[in-house]
């Protein structure tokens, strides 16, 4: 068995004296493992650095083994991530959010939004929404995406402004203000194409938001927490976000 793919590096393992285990998100093939003979050297290291894009040939006898994974890399972008908080932790959480999904189970476009995620990582208005959005496809991924086209109760399309926790569908603004109190905030920048005009806030809000649902669908059933990346990214970006007012 061979196959030659792009991937992104959510993080590599020891294991032995020189070899390492790899974790890929890749374009075809999903999220995926393989050997690296020489993987902890100091060629090799630097590459293995999660963030980096690599092109990889994955080896195996059989399909269900481990197999070997032999790497060039791409965009080592990893280095240039160290220095700024927000984006570190970022690159934790996403790395994270990634293992969530099933091992080998292609998902060409989770692939495609982290990509480009990582491409305006360092830029703090655009990280945070952007991982709140990450977040809203990986749930959709999931099997748990949340409705946002128009009014649980009235089908309106217009005013939407807070999501029910029970359906995760979208409510209006006035369809919504008797029961406000029990109801999600749905942060404006989410039914929009650009996210750019997001405040710091309306981000905040995007978190509590796929958090409620990160938790309840995939996280708690697997006896899972979200992880303290998260929450330092969050609290990254706010400290990011009132140093350049």
């Amino acid at each position: 068995m061979q196959w030659v793919d792009e991937g992104i590096v959510l993080g590599s393992k020891r294991l032995g004296e020189a070899n390492a285990i790899l974790e890929l998100m890749t374009r075809e093939h999903g999220r995926h493992l393989g050997l690296v003979r020489g993987g902890t050297g100091s060629r090799l290291r630097p590459v293995l650095q999660a963030g980096n894009r690599v092109s990889a040939t994955w080896q195996a006898r059989l399909d269900e083994h481990l197999g070997h994974y032999t790497i060039e890399g791409l965009d080592a972008r990893a280095a240039s991530l160290l220095p700024i908080p927000h984006a570190l932790y970022g690159v934790t959480h996403l790395a994270a959010l990634c293992h969530l999904l099933p091992e080998r189970d292609p998902h060409p476009q989770v692939h495609a939004a982290l990509a480009d995620l990582l491409e305006v990582l360092p830029d703090s208005h655009r990280a945070g929404a952007g991982l709140v959005r990450f977040e809203l496809q990986l749930l959709a991924e999931l099997g748990f995406g949340l409705d946002l086209a128009s009014c649980a109760a009235s089908g309106v399309e217009f005013d939407l402004a807070y999501v029910s926790p029970k359906s995760g569908r979208a409510v209006s603004r006035q369809a919504g203000e008797p029961w406000k109190d029990r109801l999600l905030a749905l942060p404006a920048f989410l039914l929009q194409s650009c996210p750019d005009s997001a405040s710091c806030d309306d981000v905040i809000a995007g978190f509590s938001l796929t958090g409620f649902f990160l938790n309840r669908h995939v996280l708690d059933p697997r006896g899972l927490k979200l992880g303290d990346a998260r929450s330092s990214f969050i609290a990254a970006i706010r400290h990011a976000e009132k140093s350049a007012v």
